[in-house]
């Protein structure tokens, strides 16, 4: 059953299900009703009613107008009923939801507990806050899913598909996980690819050390890629003060313990030299090295210590393009492209060849060139011989070939994915976690990868 099918099913439960529950709901109020003038019946202002209706004849009617008044009261009833619900329904929306500030009330507000030096005390009450709102939707939502524990399948499994839409994964209650192993209710919100990186460095920290983790150091990256045939730029085997730079042309300089674009030149020529970061065209040496000093000395490069490769140019002078690879084990999950200059813009892909959005970037996005499936079969291929189930491998685009850059096993900001960008994304951790596990158990050898391993630790 393809998605468009799923969703128009889904969509006849829905109001099959909306359908029942107002019959239901009339059968109470006809019974009500019954319940009603059973009751007018038997009372003695009706009894003593009835001799007047034989002899004068002028209350003939008066049980059918009485019929007529007494539905109209109900119907009256009813309205004031639903208005009182309604009343009830907002109240409790209130109790769970009373604060809603804006972010400039919660800047405000933070910045005061700062100035005041209470802001421990103010985040503990937050905090605290926090926690009591949370928990009282997640019960009010895992309440909703027990109230359709025994009900029919298909109106339980809509419900509890739409309950764990608005539960964090650690929230979803395990009678609703067993479900969906047993029934067909996607799990999807149970994953997240946010929260399976953040356990991934939990266990990064606990462990001391994860096999992506080799790849982050860039001479460890550039043997692995050499030893697998990458092409990478050339770089030089030593580091550099800031005053014992070389001057040459068609070289960048870096930070040598650095990541992003910060403290990062491309020097063409010397009168044509890039600021990445500042996307600013620098005119001279003097110009370069006073830049340099500002990065230093405002903290974006925390030591003096830089090291330089080769130049890789696009087209018509013009900077090499970013193509980052979201890296399953085996699979890319999206790519990204980025053009730094003149000006910063971002354009993401799917592996299928779609633009995309995913909530990061989404104010600075362009139509941009994309990849070949050639270029996303060898990033895939790459990805295969790392004992890990996520990397991002980064190249260069020049201009008729990728450039190796470098292997991200934790991109920035890998927390402003939107949701459904995020648990996209987490199947595909998921999934490549399973293929993982299932080659470590088939004997799989990573063959350049434990080479490297033995080269680092000598």
């Amino acid at each position: 059953m393809n998605q468009s099918e799923k969703e128009k099913e889904m969509e006849l439960v829905k109001r099959l299900m909306e359908k029942e529950a107002q019959a239901e709901k009339m059968d109470e109020v006809i019974k009500t009703n019954e319940k009603h003038l059973r009751h007018i019946e038997k009372s003695k202002k009706w009894q003593y009613a009835k001799p007047l209706q034989k002899v004068t004849g002028l209350f003939s009617n008066s049980k059918k107008r009485q019929n007529e008044y007494i539905m109209q009261l109900q119907e009256k009833l009813k309205e004031t009923q639903q208005a009182l619900n309604d009343s009830k329904e907002e109240n409790r929306r209130l109790i769970m939801d009373s604060r809603k500030p804006d972010s400039n009330q919660i800047e405000q507000g933070v910045n005061t507990a700062k100035n005041n030096g209470n802001l421990l005390a103010y985040l503990s009450n937050l905090i605290r806050q926090k926690k009591e709102h949370e928990a009282s939707y997640n019960y009010a939502l895992r309440y909703a899913a027990r109230v359709f524990m025994n009900e029919k399948k298909d109106f339980r499994n809509l419900v509890y598909a739409s309950v764990m839409t608005g539960l964090k994964l650690e929230d979803i209650p395990e009678f609703m996980i067993r479900a969906g192993l047993t029934n067909d209710i996607s799990l999807r919100p149970a994953v997240s690819f946010r929260t399976s990186l953040n356990m991934r460095m939990r266990q990064m920290q606990l462990s001391g050390s994860l096999p992506e983790w080799l790849l982050d150091h860039k001479m460890a990256a550039y043997m692995f890629a050499d030893d697998i045939g990458i092409r990478r730029p050339w770089t030089s085997d030593r580091t550099y003060r800031m005053t014992d730079l070389p001057e040459k042309e068609g070289m960048v300089i870096k930070p040598a313990d650095g990541a992003g674009s910060r403290g990062v030149y491309l020097v063409k020529h010397f009168n044509d030299i890039v600021d990445m970061k500042r996307s600013k065209k620098l005119d001279s040496w003097e110009e370069l090295q006073s830049s340099m000093k500002q990065d230093l000395d405002s903290g974006w490069v925390d030591q003096d210590e830089w090291t330089i490769e080769e130049l890789i140019l696009e087209h018509d002078s013009q900077p090499a393009s970013d193509i980052k690879f979201y890296c399953f084990y085996g699979k890319v999950g999206i790519i990204l492209e980025i053009v730094r200059f003149p000006e910063l813009k971002y354009c993401w892909w799917t592996a299928t060849g779609e633009r995309v959005r995913t909530g990061k970037y989404d104010q600075h996005l362009f139509k941009g060139k994309g990849v070949s499936l050639d270029e996303i079969e060898a990033a895939s291929d790459i990805s295969m011989k790392i004992p890990a189930p996520f990397i991002r491998i980064d190249f260069l685009r020049s201009g008729n070939e990728l450039v190796f850059g470098e292997f991200t096993p934790k991109p920035g900001n890998y927390d402003e994915f939107d949701q459904t960008t995020d648990q996209w994304l987490g199947d595909y951790f998921v999934e490549a976690q399973g293929r993982l596990m299932s080659d470590l158990l088939e004997g799989t050898q990573f063959i350049s990868f434990t080479q490297l391993t033995d080269k680092v630790n000598k």
